[in-house]
């Protein structure tokens, strides 16, 4: 799904797994409960405007925004585990 985003593509697909944290619904594709349900929301993310899917996907998954944000996280619990011991 980042991939397709990365290239401006709008992703649709069911609330599975990760689907919901990764698309951000109406901005860069949409979901529904059931692969039933896809096909009438197809038409909704064909006019989603590409090269704002790519630029959100940019800011949203780019590879230092995520390392720093991972970097953050074991540092704050590498703190919580030093004040405790």
């Amino acid at each position: 799904m980042i991939e397709a985003l990365a290239c401006g593509t709008p992703v649709v697909g069911t609330r599975r797994g990760a689907v919901a944290e990764v698309v951000d619904f109406g901005v860069t594709g949409y979901y529904r409960d059931s692969a039933s349900a896809l096909a009438e929301i197809v038409p909704q993310a064909m006019p989603l405007d590409r090269g704002a899917v790519r630029e959100h996907a940019r800011r949203r998954f780019q590879h230092r925004r995520m390392t720093d944000d991972y970097l953050r996280i074991y540092r704050s619990l590498q703190s919580t585990r030093s004040a405790h011991a």
